[in-house]
């Protein structure tokens, strides 16, 4: 709240400011702007719904020549019962701005009828206009008359139901000679638009680029047919409305989500545009288009959706074709069958430019297309709950393949016809990925999640020398990675997961220039880490999480360059990490340590982290310690936490017989203390004890 008394008024004449608020019983302070006359660029005023007329008008707003964009703004709570409809029309009529004005931003007024200063044709710099949630206002202003104007937006006037020849003031034919984006949103009640285009001699927006209509759900009739100017068209939840694309020959874009009817008319010679590049379409009650206009319509665009066709059995039956398109998305259609007819083959001549494929919630489809193998350019496939798909692909993958995701194809039964894959979330008959068939080669990212079945990815890694990033998780019957890992100079990160049947890297082996991250978790037949992990010497990341309790420390020791290592039910690596000494991981900054193997040997005996003796100190570089599941753990030592000046976390939880932390002044640098089912500690920390 900035609040001005006439006792500052000399002191005030050169202040600048760029947001003046007004709070309740406050409202005369607004008088006090018509002294500062060095407003200037942005201003917004707030808290009007607090202000009276009189009041408002002393502000003298239209004195202050320097401001470029206005915003007035009222409180959104307009069911108040000191909201006064009266009132808030005076306030606007006194609050007219400077004729200099090029934005003018209303928000949340609460008026009945707007003032008729907002479209005075004066506002010769006005470039944009924005109205909303303006719930009470009845009626547009003949906003048409500003002659200038670019950008309108009109959202959330839940009283408009029709809006007509009003909007363009008297002088029709020079009415938004410069508008280029007009949008409408959210208005409620909006049933009709009525623009007289009866008269042949009216161009409406002559200068329109955008067209943008959402959330008008009882919002009747066609669109304005005369705008040759449009090049984005974006429709969005008009269930009534019926959208015609028949005369807009510069139209680049259409955004079309939930309507009546789609429909393309007129003569078939004016159909054909080049420019179109990008197409939505979703949720269409009637597409009025024959397949005819479509292939010459939309023949060359770059990005093509579609969604909500419950009717569509493939592309062809609405004369769509691959060639030519570059991006393509397909959800939720649920005839779809297949991408072409059983009898249209790929024309070989046409290479086919396109560079990604998404396809989701197709429940029916059952292929993809005969001479995918034949596509050069696609780099990214991503299939998601295509129920019936059984093949991913009849011969070989595209060349150029570097991304492949399947999630939550349960029928999927191989990749390259009795060979295959790349990416697979919840394929629960996938038996084999790639058999007789190669890797793609250009492959980036292989992830394979939840393939019970799955025994085999691949013979070899030899030609995938681009590979990055590995993850597997949920493959029950995979017992080894293909021959030649260890050839794999790139690759970043292996993370593997829930394999119960991996033993270790025995046969494939492991690269030792790049690898990052090393991850192996619930595999519980796991057993041994490669003998030279120590000569890793990039890996930074370190996980061995529930896997055989017989897993043992590797004879060299660890990379000594980790910055976070995770252990969890590995008694063996623990016990001889500690002989080994952590304060040796010079750069580890996060360590997890977790026991489960309750009972057993190992961990089950450790009464102190860490263990008291010369040399086991933990590294200073430590910022986060999570200690889990220590059956027997009495007490954390202080000499060990020792110049761990950079600790900022600590996380102890389930260890039942834990009574005390290490000394205070060893955590000085905490910021964050977590304690769970540690009642002995819980009890000992209680307000009065400790």
């Amino acid at each position: 709240l900035f609040k001005i008394s006439h006792a500052w008024t000399p002191k005030l004449k050169w202040l600048s400011l760029t947001h003046f608020i007004i709070g309740e019983g406050d409202g005369c302070y607004i008088r006090g702007l018509k002294y500062l006359s060095n407003l200037k660029g942005d201003f917004r005023l707030s808290g009007l719904e607090n202000v009276n007329g009189e009041d408002a008008g002393e502000a003298k707003l239209n004195e202050k020549r320097g401001i470029r964009r206005l915003v007035l703004h009222w409180s959104e709570k307009l069911e108040k019962a000191s909201r006064n409809k009266e009132v808030e029309e005076w306030v606007l009529d006194t609050l007219r701005p400077p004729k200099q004005l090029e934005q003018l931003f209303i928000e949340n007024y609460g008026g009945a009828k707007s003032s008729t200063w907002i479209a005075d044709s004066s506002f010769k710099n006005m470039l944009s206009l924005e109205l909303r949630n303006c719930k009470n206002c009845k009626s547009l202003p003949s906003i048409g008359r500003l002659l200038w104007l670019k950008d309108l937006s009109i959202s959330g006037l839940d009283q408009v139901h029709k809006i007509g020849a009003e909007l363009f003031g008297e002088n029709q034919s020079n009415a938004f000679a410069s508008l280029e984006s007009l949008c409408f949103d959210n208005m409620l009640n909006w049933e009709k638009w009525n623009l007289c285009e009866d008269d042949q001699q009216v161009s409406r927006f002559p200068s329109l680029r955008k067209l943008s209509i959402k959330r008008c759900p009882l919002l009747l009739g066609r669109l304005p047919t005369i705008i040759q100017s449009l090049q984005t068209l974006e429709i969005y939840e008009c269930k009534r409305l019926v959208v015609s694309i028949s005369c807009f020959p510069l139209l680049r874009k259409i955004w079309v989500e939930g309507c009546e009817e789609l429909v393309d008319e007129g003569p078939l010679s004016v159909q054909k545009v080049t420019s179109l590049k990008d197409v939505f379409v979703s949720n269409i009650s009637n597409f009025n288009i024959s397949a005819e206009r479509i292939m010459l319509r939309f023949a060359n665009f770059e990005t093509f959706c579609i969604s909500g066709w419950k009717e569509l059995g493939s592309l062809s039956q609405i004369g769509l074709r691959l060639v030519g398109h570059r991006f393509i998305e397909i959800v939720s259609c649920p005839q779809l069958v297949s991408l072409e007819t059983e009898e249209e083959r790929l024309q070989l001549d046409k290479i086919p430019g396109v560079e990604s494929l998404f396809i989701r919630d197709c429940e029916r489809l059952n292929r993809l297309l005969e001479a995918l193998h034949a596509f050069p350019l696609i780099t990214r496939i991503q299939l998601q709950n295509c129920r019936g798909l059984v093949c991913f692909a009849d011969s070989n993958f595209p060349p150029a393949l570097k991304e492949l995701w399947i999630e939550y194809c349960v029928n999927l039964q191989y990749l390259v016809d009795e060979k295959e894959n790349n990416n697979k979330r919840i394929c629960s008959k996938l038996s084999r990925l790639f058999l007789n068939a190669k890797l793609p080669v250009m492959l980036k990212q292989l992830f394979i999640w939840n393939c019970l079945l799955l025994e085999c990815i691949a013979q070899d890694f030899l030609e995938t020398i681009d590979l990055e990033s590995i993850g597997i998780r949920g493959a029950e019957k995979i017992k080894s990675l293909p021959w030649g890992l260890d050839k794999l100079c790139h690759l970043q990160d292996i993370k593997l997961s829930r394999c119960p049947n991996l033993v270790s890297f025995e046969e494939s082996g492991l690269p030792t220039t790049n690898l990052r991250v090393l991850s192996v978790e619930a595999c519980e037949n796991f057993k041994a880490l490669p003998k030279c992990i120590n000569n890793f010497t990039f890996v930074r990341e370190l996980s061995v999480w529930e896997c055989s309790a017989d897993i043992s420390f590797p004879e060299e020791g660890f990379p000594t360059n980790l910055t976070s290592l995770a252990i969890s039910n590995a008694p063996k690596i623990y016990t001889s990490l500690v002989d080994w000494g952590f304060n040796r991981l010079t750069s580890l900054q996060e360590l997890n340590i977790s026991e489960l193997n309750i009972g057993g040997e190992g961990c089950s005996r450790v009464v102190s982290f860490p263990e008291e003796g010369i040399g086991r100190m933990l590294p200073p570089s430590l910022t986060s310690i999570c200690i889990e599941n220590f059956e027997n753990l009495e007490f954390m030592c202080s000499k060990g936490f020792q110049h761990l000046t950079s600790l900022h976390e600590l996380e102890i939880s389930n260890c039942p017989k834990l009574t005390s932390l290490p000394e205070k002044y060893m955590l000085l640098s905490l910021e964050q203390l977590h304690i769970f089912n540690c009642p002995l500690l819980e009890e000992g920390c209680s307000r009065g004890k400790g």
